[in-house]
């Protein structure tokens, strides 16, 4: 038998003599709906198969349901940058040539999804339907980059980018641009007009004050970017868990192209009343579907990042603590398939998304863990007093840190101005064996107040580690972080 004839041999049966009575029936019985189905929605009725009149409302009533839940998780991203905006300019950034710099840290002041309070960062919005052609000069030994409104990786700018940290000018064109594209400088054309810009410089606040944002037609004669300090102002970067998500992803789209988001995802929203050129105006029925539809949506999101389910999720074998990064694509994507629940995790928790973060090399970028409870499995509680062992040698070629977040906003924890602690910090105390010992309590243990991060009774909170320059040992799994214990558990 060669290869045609096993893939054209009938699947079931013998060729040329039909079905029998007995087997028609049984193939009917997969094609029909019963007159009476129950379902998560209710009971549907039928008259062979065909839906009556009765039940029709809630079947229909069932599916936006569903599509509003399946746009909440696969719209985060382009709500998340809805809500960053809006923080943004209430925080003074309202213009492309205004760039939010924290000074000297990020504190646990603003909500802001797991921001770090080791680095200095500067972030802005390019506007492209307003500017036009859009310039940014990246400052040399620069980590930058820029997503657009549905936080798609558009360029890295620096030390990743293709000036190789060297600095150098970077042109981002709006959607159908046709006009000129001159010599010198990196250009990229952008699918949506706003963008996302974030510049980490290595060198600090100074370092990110040379960046350089102007319009392309002002080449030469570009006038001084204004500097805004963001780290302790009070602002809400995340977006909503209701049903004013719904509303910020309305905002994005009648803001962008058609054409801008894949047709599935747009085909989704547009079945909710979410089109460009039209209005988003839900009648009450619909608005209070969807209102539900973020609620359960946030739950699963929730559930997906403090309680992974794949196996690919978790660093270490039989271990709590989670990649937040899944699959090794800035993408999500695995063999032609999109990881869905990985992207909801990613972005649900995180901002700015780079081919970088998905290839981290042994001495340079950073790894990441994070968990949600401890030892025993239990939710960490801000009442009770934990500790966690950071084992000796760690592999960090440059530092490492642990931050603790907010459960609820995914933000600092505003239990402590900045409530981490890093190995250059020089107050942390060792043990004999090169390890340290945190602690996490309302109160410092006795004794403990330099390896002391505070939480706040009443309140449950979720650390996240950070590598900086991982070494050998992250890479091949030797090194491991035990559990968190909590004082007094059994």
């Amino acid at each position: 038998m060669n290869d045609f004839e096993e893939m054209t041999m009938p699947i079931d049966g013998s060729a040329g003599l039909g079905l029998t009575n007995e087997q028609l029936a049984e193939e009917v019985s997969h094609v029909s709906t019963p007159d009476r189905l129950p379902t998560p929605f209710g009971e549907f009725e039928f008259f062979d198969g065909v839906p009556k009149p009765e039940s029709v409302q809630s079947i229909f009533d069932g599916l936006d349901l569903v599509r509003g839940i399946t746009a909440f998780l696969n719209a985060v991203p382009g709500a998340s940058l809805v809500a960053m905006r809006r923080g943004l300019r209430v925080a003074g950034v309202s213009s492309p040539d205004t760039i939010g710099y924290t000074d000297p840290r990020c504190t646990s002041t603003p909500i802001f999804l797991t921001p770090n309070t080791e680095t200095t960062y500067g972030v802005t919005f390019l506007d492209l339907k307003a500017w036009g052609p859009t310039v940014i000069e990246a400052p040399p030994q620069s980590l930058g980059v820029v997503d657009d409104f549905w936080f798609r990786y558009v360029a890295d700018m620096g030390i990743a980018g293709p000036d190789k940290g060297a600095g150098g000018k970077f042109l981002f064109l709006p959607p159908g641009y046709e006009g000129e594209r001159p010599d010198g400088y990196y250009i990229y054309d952008c699918p949506t007009f706003t963008n996302f810009v974030v510049i980490r410089a290595l060198q600090g606040v100074e370092a990110i004050k040379q960046s350089r944002i102007y319009r392309l037609s002002d080449a030469g004669t570009a006038p001084e970017n204004t500097f805004v300090n963001i780290g302790e102002q009070v602002f809400n970067t995340v977006h909503a868990n209701d049903f004013s998500f719904f509303e910020e992803i309305a905002q994005l789209i009648a803001e962008e192209p058609p054409g801008s988001l894949d047709p599935e995802r747009a085909g989704t929203l547009a079945s909710l009343g979410i089109v460009h050129g039209k209005p988003f105006a839900p009648d009450e029925r619909l608005r209070g579907i969807l209102d539900n539809a973020a609620r359960i949506g946030a739950a699963m999101a929730r559930a997906t990042l403090y309680a992974a389910r794949a196996p690919e999720s978790f660093r270490w074998e039989g271990s709590s603590w989670k990649n937040g990064f899944v699959g090794g694509s800035y993408e999500f994507l695995n063999e032609g398939a999109r990881n869905l629940d990985a992207r909801t995790l990613f972005h649900y928790a995180a901002t700015v998304i780079t081919p970088a973060m998905a290839h981290a090399q042994v001495g340079a970028g950073s790894a990441y863990a994070y968990t949600a409870e401890d030892a025993d499995g239990a939710l960490l509680d801000g009442a009770q007093t934990y500790s966690l062992t950071i084992p000796a040698n760690a592999p960090a070629k440059n530092f490492w840190a642990i931050d603790i977040y907010d459960t609820q906003t995914r933000s600092l924890l505003q239990s402590a101005q900045y409530p981490a602690k890093s190995s250059l910090g020089g107050e942390l105390r060792a043990e004999d064996d090169g390890s340290y010992v945190l602690w996490f309590a309302p109160t410092a243990p006795a004794g403990k107040e330099s390896n002391w991060i505070p939480t706040l009774p009443g309140k449950s909170w979720w650390p996240l580690l950070r590598i900086y320059g991982p070494l050998e040992s992250w890479f091949d799994y030797t090194w491991r972080l035990p559990e968190i214990t909590r004082s007094g558990a059994h």
